[in-house]
């Protein structure tokens, strides 16, 4: 008796098994099963506004957007150079701008430029650090400088 009990006990799958069985099985017979394929959740006058709507932002909005990304990523040497003080920084943002004009084909090196060191530079000027001033305090500075040592305009 006890010999037939534990046969009949190895051939019935335990209740923890016929779950998993069961919850790998549901899924492929689900997707075995033929549905109705639908091209759009719109029909008729909807979708034809859906339709020229998201063609008109293709026209107009795509190109304005890819035009604006594509001058901000050329930027960014030039405000890398400002930000590290680079000596550099406008031969660095003139070759940003010649980049946009050749498409882009600069861009890598301007880019590598702002991050690279200029050891010439500080080999013969002591500092690899320039301060970069915005054009409004670059003028203040010059109205400075055209007063002599005493204090009195030259």
């Amino acid at each position: 008796m006890r010999i037939e009990r534990t046969m009949s006990h190895r051939h019935l799958p335990d209740p923890f098994r016929r779950r998993v069985l069961a919850s790998l099985l549901t899924p492929l017979l689900l997707l075995c099963h033929p549905a109705q394929a639908h091209a759009s959740m719109f029909h008729g006058e909807t979708l034809d506004s859906i339709a020229n709507a998201i063609s008109w932002v293709v026209i107009i909005a795509a190109p304005i957007i890819g035009i604006a990304v594509f001058w901000l990523v050329h930027i960014l040497p030039e405000k890398i150079a400002e930000k590290r003080k680079h000596p550099q920084a406008g031969a660095i943002q003139c070759l940003c701008l010649l980049s946009l004009v050749f498409g882009g084909l600069l861009w890598p090196i301007a880019w590598l430029w702002a991050y690279s060191k200029p050891v010439l530079y500080k080999m013969a000027y002591g500092t690899d650090e320039v301060e970069h001033h915005a054009h409004g305090e670059a003028g203040e500075k010059k109205a400075g400088a055209e007063t002599n040592s005493k204090g009195g305009k030259v």
